[in-house]
């Protein structure tokens, strides 16, 4: 039983909307893993109809196909999007002498790639195969790593920025790019014909959720080495 005096503070921590929304990705993430593990048919059915669609599209406009190879290989690329982290905790450390930050940064980027593959590995998911493909891609399925990527570094840059109090002019341009690059890793996959639309939605659940449980860790217990 926790001191009385801690109470209030704990049913705080319960009721923050922070982890409501932490509770409703995991719920809704778990709930798809276990519908793609189980190779659920209206799933399975709804994404190989989708998945059919989009690669006739491909194929029929090889010009846009090659647009979305280019922004799949090098700007909303996985790699990429962990440079762009690493760029940002430098960033805090030369310009904040912001370590504490830096390294929750560096250690969020690193186990949402670890969950990545761990659920890629356990889950095995085949991904599309065509007899005419425009691109191919290596691993499993499940989840999109370029949606999960993209959706993880660009929440936590989001929020950095806030944190720092940019101006509106440079918040609505970055919710803009941010935006645009969630958006575009994910739907860019599924054009090009190397993931169901259920990866996609699965890795930007997942990556929500990260992004989630690693701004309340921050709040909570990695912030403290910061207080004068």
């Amino acid at each position: 039983m926790p001191p009385m005096h801690l109470l209030p503070r704990l049913r705080r921590s319960v009721h923050h909307p922070a982890v409501r929304v932490a509770v409703a990705l995991t719920l809704t993430s778990a709930l798809l893993l276990t519908l793609v593990a189980v190779d659920w048919h209206p799933l399975i059915a709804l994404d190989g109809d989708i998945a059919r669609a989009t690669h006739r599209w491909a194929v029929d406009e090889p010009g846009l196909t090659h647009a979305f190879r280019i922004l799949t290989d090098w700007v909303w690329d996985p790699l990429t999007m962990r440079l762009l982290c690493a760029a940002a905790a430098v960033w805090l450390v030369w310009r904040h002498s912001a370590w504490a930050l830096a390294w929750w940064l560096a250690v969020t980027c690193a186990l949402s790639t670890i969950l990545q593959q761990t659920l890629k590995a356990a889950v095995g998911r085949a991904r599309p195969v065509w007899p005419d493909p425009v691109d191919s891609a290596h691993y499993a399925a499940f989840p999109s790593g370029h949606a999960m990527t993209a959706t993880v570094v660009c929440g936590l840059l989001l929020w950095l920025l806030h944190r720092y109090g940019v101006g509106r002019a440079v918040w609505r341009t970055a919710v803009t790019v941010a935006a645009v690059s969630v958006a575009g890793a994910g739907l860019t996959r599924i054009w090009l014909g190397v993931h169901w639309p259920s990866d996609v939605l699965g890795g930007w659940l997942l990556g929500a959720l990260v992004v989630t449980v690693a701004v309340v860790s921050y709040e909570r217990f990695w912030r403290l080495p910061e207080r004068r």
